[in-house]
This record gives C-alpha cells, structure tokens and sequence, in this order.
C-alpha cells in the first residue's frame, strides 16, 4: 500500500476537545498513515499543549512542527509539507472527524489509479450541543470525475480543503498555499488546475464536517463580499476565469453576502446541500 502523511494544522482558537477527537479519528483509521505532521501555528494554550504531548508519547508516528508566530492556515501547511516524508499527504482539521475507512478508501482509489493527483470525497457536517450530542446535518456533495470538477471550479470550489488526499509535487508545481484570504485552498485547485492536474472526488461521505452557529455567518457580511470580489480578480489574473466569468460570479455571490444571514442559511441549505 502507498506510503502517505496526513498533515495538519492547529492554533490557539482551537478548542481542546475538538482536536483530541480529531486526532482520534485518524489513530482509528483501518488504514493507518506512516506519519502525522502536525504544525503548531503560533503559541497554544496549556490545554491543547496536554493533548499534544499525549499522543506524542502514545503515538510514535505523531510529530510537530512548531511556528514562533501565528502566519495562518495557507503558510502554516506550506511549512508543515517540508517536514512530510511521503508524496502522498492527506489533509485533515484540527475539528473535523474522519469516518475509520476514509484514508483506505482514498488511498486504494490513489493506488489503482496512477494518473490523479488529488482525491476528495464528500462530507456529512454535523453539530455538536454543550454537552457533547451530535446531530448529523447535511451531507455536501462535489462533482465526482476529473471533467465535472473542472467545470464546477469555474463557479465554486469542488473540494472541501480538509477532505483531500493530494501529490506533494503537484502541490508544488503549482506554488503551493499563496495568500489569498479565506480562499487558499480554492486558488490552490485552480492553478492545478491551470497545470492540467487530475482530480477525483469519492462519492460518499467520508469525512464529518464541523458547522457551528457563526459558519454561515463567516459566510457573510460586506467585509467578506469585498474580500471575495478582490479574490476572484486573482483567478482572473491567472487566466482561470475569463472576464465575462469573473463578472458573472461577481454578480451572483455578492448579494448572496451581503443578504441577511437567516436568508443567506436558507439559500445553502436549501441548494447547495442534500439532506
């Protein structure tokens, strides 16, 4: 079987119970990764330091990278893939939850098919109450084949970023993370895509997702429609979006952003989600 890291990120906003469950989760996979690359963004607190150091000394494959300061998620996973000793890395959050088959199913599919440089798959997203009880919620679905994925990325970002198994050296063939707030992951894709890199997506979910009372709300607001315009020049800059494209995604997401949030909850669920 491929040989692969799983890479990850986490910092001082992280709450504690999130990550322990987290890393779990890939410790109970029934295909096990050769190693986990886990980056310290910054400082964390004590607590998060405990869980740290618990898995370390549990888990010989578990190691950290470190980082003095706080430089966010896209420059955090540029530095942690210097120190991922396999060309396959799985991506992983520091709140997510893996289903046990996700890295077999992923990597087998990796295994049989050569030519592709990044799998995805879809996602269940869940919530979580105060006393721990989940409520398993939508299931987000992204185009399958290497033709539709392309096709949507012209419109929408066709993986979820913690869901991905990808080639290191496509990675950075492509640049690597380049800052681009909020859409990291998304630029990334599209400039693999600009290299002409193959994709697949599994058609199942294989990865809990987690979604908290502010997620659509993050989602929103006249600060983040401003970002998306700015970000969405840059994908024309590279020739991903035509002009024509570039306005027509102008025109549909920014009153999307902008609306009130209940409307804007209303709008994803009802269709960009299957339930």
């Amino acid at each position: 079987m491929i040989k692969f890291s799983v890479l990850m990120s986490v910092y001082i906003k992280e709450k504690p119970d999130f990550l322990r469950e987290s890393l779990n989760s890939i410790f109970k996979q029934t295909l096990q990764p050769n190693e986990i690359v886990l980056v310290e963004d910054g400082p964390l607190t004590n607590k998060l330091y405990s869980i740290i150091n618990d898995f370390q000394q549990k888990y010989p494959t578990f190691k950290t990278v470190i980082l003095k300061e706080n430089v966010g998620l896209g420059k955090a996973l540029n530095e942690g893939m210097k120190y991922c000793s396999y060309d396959i890395i799985a991506r992983m959050d520091s709140d997510d939850i893996c289903l046990t088959n996700r890295f077999e199913k992923q990597i087998s599919f990796l295994q049989n098919h050569p030519e592709i440089d990044m799998i995805g798959c879809w996602t269940q997203e869940f919530t979580e109450d105060n006393n721990g009880a989940k409520q398993y919620m939508a299931i987000k679905k992204f185009p399958i084949t290497n033709d539709e994925i392309y096709k949507f990325g012209k419109n929408r970002n066709p993986f979820e970023h913690p869901s991905v198994i990808f080639k290191k050296e496509a990675i950075i063939k492509a640049g690597g993370y380049i800052h681009c707030y909020l859409f990291e992951d998304y630029y990334l894709w599209a400039r693999m895509m600009m290299n002409n890199c193959k994709f697949y997506n599994i058609p199942e979910p294989l990865l809990y997702f987690r979604m908290t009372e502010n997620s659509f709300e993050r989602r929103g607001g006249w600060k983040y429609a401003i970002t998306e315009v700015k970000n969405m020049w840059m994908f024309k800059k590279i020739g991903f979006f035509s002009l024509s494209l570039y306005l027509k995604n102008v025109f549909t997401r920014f009153p999307v952003r902008i609306m009130p949030n209940k409307l804007r909850k209303f709008i994803y669920n009802t269709f960009l989600r299957k339930y």
